[in-house]
């Protein structure tokens, strides 16, 4: 069991709910989280753990060559997740440069980190390189057809990324892929499917649309809302991540799915049944540029392999928890809503 694992992207949605799955299920384990706090970085996510002993943040971009040199060559951690990634569709098409930056290069300063602890090791002048999980997305396998539900993404699938985000982050799958095969380093990937759960940023669809809805405002449905996604508990994905930084193979990759496809349409009539509120609620935008027609991920690779399966995932009750949850904290998505999250950076790190 690893005993400190540097988390990259831990003030994020996924990233804060990892940091509190692990210290629930391995009270034991130190977490240190860097996050460069960009715009969905909101450190509010984790001020209750900011005085835990096993709880560290460190203000820091993953492309800061030397930072990262400092901090993962000093041999601290035995595990490193790399969760910091721009990961917004819309603002992707917007502009690609931001994600590239990111997703593919800052991947990349990360593992010639390693590749540079890895040559000192062998030369006997400092530790060795810890073990490295990448968080990808099944979204780097392009997108299948919405009449054919056989068809599952595995890991044998072609990546054929469709937009720039999901380009970016295939760079980095590829990445991880060539350095563990040319330089033998201790690297794995994840690939998940849709995450939903409490702390996500109210640009992403579920948050969007229940928060408008309290707000007594539409919500915007891309097109006729036909696309399928592959729905996962943002907590189920945290276990699965933990399990495969634990006991998967190096080199290896594995898909991680909710068993939950629901078409968009499905999913927006679900939260308005679950928020008491009518069809009329809906306002149909203009579809999304490129938009990918469906998602679904096989994981039996890793139920097989590993022995996880999504067991938070099922519908309709932890989507009614979700939604509750945003029902529940209104003041932290009203925050974020209007920017005053960022007070808080300001207050304990200065101007932006």
């Amino acid at each position: 069991m690893v005993k400190h694992i540097l988390l990259t992207g831990g003030s994020g949605f996924i990233g804060s709910n990892f940091v509190r799955f692990v210290f629930n299920a391995r009270p034991g384990v130190k977490i240190t989280n860097l996050d460069a706090l960009t715009y969905s970085g909101n450190p509010e996510n984790l001020a209750d753990l900011e005085h835990d002993a096993r709880y560290r943040f460190v203000k820091g971009d993953i492309g800061d060559a030397p930072l990262m040199e400092r901090l993962i060559g000093s041999g601290e951690f035995d595990g490193v997740v790399h969760m910091a990634a721009e990961s917004h569709v819309d603002r992707s098409i917007m502009d690609a440069g931001p994600f590239v930056r990111a997703n593919t290069l800052g991947t990349q300063v990360l593992l010639d980190v390693l590749r540079r602890m890895q040559v000192r090791h062998k030369e006997g002048k400092g530790p060795p390189p810890p073990r490295f999980v990448y968080v990808s997305t099944d979204e780097v396998y392009g997108s299948l057809p919405l009449e054919d539900k056989s068809q599952l993404f595995t890991e044998e699938t072609p990546l054929q990324p469709n937009s720039p985000y999901s380009a970016s982050k295939a760079g980095g799958d590829c990445l991880v892929r060539a350095y563990h095969h040319t330089f033998g380093l201790d690297l794995l990937t994840t690939r998940c499917s849709n995450n939903f759960g409490p702390y996500q940023f109210p640009e992403k669809v579920i948050p969007l649309f229940v928060t408008n809805l309290i707000e007594g405002k539409q919500v915007p449905l891309y097109g006729v809302g036909a696309n399928v996604r592959d729905w996962l508990h943002v907590e189920d994905h945290c276990e699965a991540v933990l399990t495969v930084l634990e006991r998967g193979v190096s080199g290896e990759v594995y898909n991680v799915g909710g068993n939950n496809e629901r078409s968009n349409l499905e999913l927006t009539h679900a939260i308005l049944a679950i928020m008491g509120k009518g069809k009329d609620m809906i306002r149909n935008v203009e579809d999304r540029l490129g938009h990918d027609l469906r998602y679904a991920i096989d994981a039996s690779k890793i139920k097989r392999e590993l022995g996880w399966q999504p067991t938070r995932s099922a519908w309709p009750k932890a989507l009614e928890a979700t939604c509750r949850w945003y029902v529940d904290n209104r003041k932290w998505w009203e925050r974020v809503k209007s920017g005053a999250y960022r007070e808080y950076y300001e207050r304990q790190y200065g101007t932006r």
